[in-house]
Formats: C-alpha cells, structure tokens, sequence
C-alpha cells in the first residue's frame, strides 16, 4: 500500500486542482448508470478495484501531470492528486496515469478553443464524447459527501487543449481534412435520424390531403365550404307541412302496399267510418231526388234531344213541347 503525504482529510472543500494529459478514456456526455454501472463495476471489481455503485461520470489520463498554481509551493490538494497517480502495468510506456469517478449525475463542462484564435474558449454543446489521445486538463474540485468525514473530488470542467477530436469509429478526422484544403469552421457533428422515420413517409402522405372538409394552401390546411344538399331541406320541413293536419295514429305508419299513381287525380280520400246503414243511405238519396225532382237550375242545363216528347213538357204552365238545346226553366210555379 503507497504511503501519501496528505489524507483526503486534509482537504479543503471548494478547492480546484488542475491536471494535464492525453485522454486515455472518457465518459463526459452522460452519466454510466443503470445496466453500463453493473457491467463498469463488475470490471472493477474483477481487476482488483472498488466499485463505484452510483451514477457517474469517467476520465482517465496518460502522462498525467498537476498544473500547479506555484511549483514552489504546492498546495495540500495539489500534492493529494500527484500522489495518486500510478503507473500502467497494461502500458508501462504511458507515463504516470490519473484516473477520476465523478459521482452524480451532473455532467462537466467541456471547453474547445475559440475559432477566434485569441486564447478563449467556448462551451462544446455537440454531446459527442472526445477522441482518444487528446491533450487535455481536467478541472476538479474539492467537496464533502454526505454522511462522510472524508472529502471527495468532483470532475468539474475538461479543457481541451488542441483542435477537438471526437470519438466517431470511422469518420475522418477533420485534421486530415484541412491537409486536403478542407476546413470547417466549427467541428462537424454526425446527425442521427429521428425515431419512427420509417413511417414519416405515410404520415407526411396523410397530413398533405388532409381530413375531410379540408383545403391544402401552401401545405397548411384550412377548413374548406361544405356542399349544400338542396334535397335535405324538403325532406326537413316535410314534418311541418302535415303537423297542421289531424292524422290518426296509423297515418304514419308505412306507405300502404298499392299507393295511388301521381298521373291519376287524387280521389277524396273516404270517411274513415260508416256513420249510416246502406238502407238509410238509400233512403235518404230516394228523398233527395224525389225533392229535387220538379226543381230546375236557376239557370237552365242543356238538354239532350228526346226521341219522343217528353212526358214533362206542357206541365206546370209550359210554353209546350222544348226542342232538343233548350233549356228548362230554371224556377217553376205551382198552378
């Protein structure tokens, strides 16, 4: 077990060390949780290391080396992470290596230098994680966990040193790029396509006619006039044309099975029961010719030409015989 000069007890809480190298390996985009922390602490566990047992994020470093405010004068946090760099038994020829598990799930901020070329530095908000063999310095910082004497370090901030490079198995790097006279003015980020774009073919399909009672203007919908069915409007008002009318219940039941044709005149329509017997109506229709049998119209009808004088004539005062197309009087008199 190494002997260390200073106890991460001795460290004081919001204190910032920086430590320079080559990026060896780095999980900066999103944190290692859920099933990748099983399998991560698994590994760890297996090469003889503690696992970590939360949500983290990763970096380690080859030729690891603390930038010190003061060489001359290193300060307890400063001497805490030089003495906790160790050598690769993997690759003896990497230098002294420094390794960092930043719990939590707050990511760093990663710094790439400005395309302003004066020194300053802007935020990488690409969510690409950088490439191996960077020239990096990572920022940490000094905190207290909870429920725990000793402190711990958080990876607050990575800043890259050189043109970024990003993990992207197969693509090119934008180094080999400008040597060809090919150079972007910010580095390229790889574009994913949007979930469920197999099927944005037929929504684009169904959205371009649009619902029913739609117009497409300019690929936006707008609502469009609706037909009018000169038909429906009878059918509506049928219902108020016979409300005046007093209809038996059955009236409205289904058309009767032999209806009249529309070419023929309509026939009144029968009294809906007998009120008389048929020998009472006989009756009272013999009552009615024998009482309007003398009595004439009051202004004479045609009459056919009788084939032998007509028993009437000379009657009542009558001027004689009448001929064929003369007209009876329409008044008589008794004598």
């Amino acid at each position: 077990m190494a002997n260390y000069s200073v106890s991460a007890s001795q460290l004081t809480e919001g204190s910032h060390i920086l430590i320079q190298g080559k990026l060896a390996y780095a999980r900066l985009t999103r944190p290692i949780e859920g099933a990748e922390l099983e399998a991560s602490d698994q590994r760890k566990i297996q090469n003889g290391m503690s696992p970590v047992g939360k949500p983290h994020t990763t970096a380690t470093l080859t030729e690891a080396e603390v930038v010190f405010a003061d060489p001359a004068n290193p300060t307890p946090e400063e001497a805490f992470v030089s003495e906790r760099r160790y050598p690769s038994q993997k690759n003896p020829q990497s230098g002294p290596n420094y390794s960092i598990d930043s719990k939590g799930t707050t990511l760093p901020i990663i710094a790439i230098p400005s395309n302003k070329g004066d020194g300053t530095f802007d935020q990488d908000t690409s969510g690409r994680e950088l490439a191996q063999g960077l020239n990096v310095t990572l920022v940490l910082r000094v905190y207290k966990p909870k429920n725990f004497a000793n402190r711990g370090l958080a990876l607050d901030q990575v800043i890259v040193n050189e043109e970024p490079r990003y993990y992207n198995a197969g693509s090119v790097a934008t180094s080999e790029l400008a040597a060809r006279g090919i150079v972007f003015n910010t580095p390229p980020t790889a574009m994913q396509a949007p979930a469920g774009d197999t099927t944005a073919g037929a929504a684009g399909a169904a959205a371009a006619t649009g619902p029913v009672g739609t117009e497409m203007q300019d690929g936006l919908p707008f609502p469009a006039p609706q037909p009018t069915a000169p038909a429906v409007a009878p059918v509506a008002a049928a219902p108020t044309a016979v409300a005046p009318t007093a209809v038996a219940p059955s009236a409205v039941a289904p058309a009767p099975a032999q209806p009249q044709a529309p070419a023929q005149p309509q026939a009144p329509a029968p009294a809906p029961a007998q009120t008389e017997s048929l020998e009472a109506q006989l009756a009272r229709l013999k009552a009615e010719n024998e009482k309007l049998k003398n009595a004439g119209s009051a202004v004479g009808a045609p009459v056919a030409a009788p084939a032998s004088p007509s028993p009437w004539n000379g009657q009542n005062g009558g001027a004689g015989d009448q001929q064929a197309g003369d007209q009876q009087a329409g008044i008589t008199y008794q004598g």
